[in-house]
C-alpha cells in the first residue's frame, strides 16, 4: 500500500478545481502556475477548473480569468463557465457555446441562494441535454437550493442533461442520498471531494453505482489536491475502478469538447 500510485501510464482529471483567492478565508497559493506546480508532483494531467472570482463576485469577469489561466497552461487546465443566474445566465451562456476553450459548466446554487429547479436554470439544463456539456454543480445535504434529491426533478424534466453533483451532498447523509438520486437516474455522476469524504465514502459509492459514474475531484486550491487523490488511491478498489474513477470517466463524460490529452473512443 505505501507505494500505490495513480495507475502509471493513465491520466489523472481532476473535474473540480477553482482558481484565485476567495473573499470568506486565505487560500495559499491559488494561482493557476502554483495550482500546475502541485499538478506535476501528483501526476494529474488535467484539472477542469471555475474561478472564484466568477462564483463569487462577477461570473463574466471570473470565467475570463479561467480562460487565461487556460491559456498561460495549455493542455493543462481546462475551463468551467460560471452560470450565476442573477448575472445575465443567457450572455454567459452564448459565451460558452462560441467559445471551444470552455469544455463544461459551473453552478453553485448554495452560494447564489436560487434552487437548481428554479426557472433561471432552465437554459442550463435545457443546454446541457441538447449538447451534452456537462454540468458541475454544488450540492449539500439539506440544502434548499442544492440538496442531492433536487436534482432528481432536473433529471425527470431533463434526461439527457449529464449533471455531476459536486462533493456527493458533501456530509456522510449526503453521499447516502447522492448515490440514492443516481441509483435512479443515469444522468447523475458522483464527484468525491470534500474535508468530510473518505476512502469507504468512496468505494460505498463505486459499490452501489457502480465505478462508471464516480469521478475524482479536489476541491483544488481550496482542498489539498494530494490529500484529495490520496483519498482514491488509497481506497478499497479494483485498479479497473480506480482508473475509472482517476480519469476514464471523466474522459467518457466530457465528449461535447473532449479534455486535452483524451485518448479517444473510450473502453
Amino acid at each position: 500500500m505505501i507505494g500505490r500510485r495513480p495507475p502509471a501510464g493513465r491520466q489523472v482529471i481532476d473535474v473540480h478545481a477553482h482558481l484565485g483567492p476567495y473573499s470568506l478565508f486565505h487560500i495559499p497559493e491559488p494561482g493557476a502556475r502554483q495550482m500546475v506546480d502541485v499538478m506535476d508532483r501528483t501526476g494529474t494531467q488535467v484539472a477542469v477548473v471555475a474561478a472564484n472570482r466568477g462564483i463569487q463576485q462577477d461570473a463574466h469577469l471570473g470565467n475570463t480569468e479561467t480562460l487565461a489561466a487556460v491559456d498561460a497552461h495549455p493542455g493543462r487546465i481546462a475551463a468551467y463557465a460560471v452560470i450565476n443566474p442573477w448575472q445575465d445566465p443567457d450572455r454567459e451562456l452564448e459565451r460558452l457555446a462560441a467559445d471551444d476553450r470552455f469544455v463544461g459548466i459551473k453552478v453553485h446554487p448554495s452560494l447564489h441562494q436560487y434552487p437548481v429547479t428554479g426557472a433561471r436554470y432552465a437554459a442550463v439544463w435545457a443546454f446541457a441535454a441538447e449538447t451534452g456539456c456537462p454540468v458541475l454543480s454544488h450540492s449539500e445535504h439539506r440544502s434548499a437550493y442544492d440538496a442531492p434529491v433536487l436534482f432528481e426533478t432536473v433529471a425527470d424534466r431533463y434526461p439527457d442533461a449529464q449533471v455531476i453533483l459536486g462533493h456527493a451532498g458533501i456530509s456522510p447523509a449526503g453521499v447516502d442520498e447522492a448515490v440514492a438520486a443516481a441509483s435512479r437516474h443515469s444522468s447523475l455522476w458522483l464527484e468525491v471531494c470534500g474535508s468530510q469524504m473518505t476512502g469507504q465514502l468512496i468505494t460505498g459509492m463505486v459499490e452501489q453505482v457502480g465505478s462508471r459514474r464516480v469521478l475524482f475531484g479536489s476541491d483544488f486550491p481550496f482542498i489539498d489536491q494530494r490529500m484529495s487523490l490520496g483519498r482514491v488511491v488509497y481506497a478499497s478498489l479494483t485498479e479497473d475502478e480506480r482508473e475509472d474513477v482517476l480519469g476514464g470517466n471523466a474522459h467518457r463524460l466530457f465528449r461535447w469538447r473532449p479534455l486535452p490529452g483524451d485518448p479517444g473512443e473510450p473502453r
